[in-house]
């Protein structure tokens, strides 16, 4: 299996776009860590062979440990991360699986205590940027490099 196009070089516009949200996202405020604990989560749900390899290597060189990062399909039934972050990762799943139940009021209220209002559109739109280079990945059979 092997990468079906060069989607950066057939829509350049499209990446200068997506890049155009990770500069935004990467300034942000929220924490490194965080935010790659919310992308490597939404990978795992989406299956982007891709995105779950690289981050989970910048997870790890951004200081994680790697029994977080083993435990994180099952965060729900660890001690080893904190409420805010437990709470990103419940908005995360939700909104990636919005389908679903559409986030209900209950999941809002559990998250809201953790964020401010503008920390929780910046994670919304983390959630959804990543989701995005998901697709792109996935459709496009992106091949996870070795390191």
């Amino acid at each position: 299996m092997g990468t079906r196009l060069n989607y950066g070089k057939a829509a350049p516009g499209a990446m200068r776009a997506m890049n155009g949200f990770e500069t935004y996202i990467n300034n942000c405020g929220l924490e490194a860590s965080l935010k790659e604990l919310v992308r490597l989560r939404a990978s795992q749900i989406n299956g982007c062979a891709y995105c779950v390899n690289m981050h989970s290597f910048d997870a790890r060189e951004g200081g994680d440990t790697e029994q977080r990062l083993y435990a994180l399909p099952v965060w729900h039934e660890t001690p080893f991360f904190s409420d805010r972050e437990r709470a990103a990762l419940l908005w995360t799943e939700k909104l990636t699986l919005i389908s679903l139940d559409r986030v209900p009021d209950e999941v809002y209220e559990q998250v809201r205590p953790h964020f401010s209002d503008e920390e929780l559109v910046n994670l919304t739109l983390l959630i959804a940027t990543i989701n995005a280079w998901n697709r792109f990945g996935i459709s496009f059979r992106d091949v996870p490099s070795a390191k």
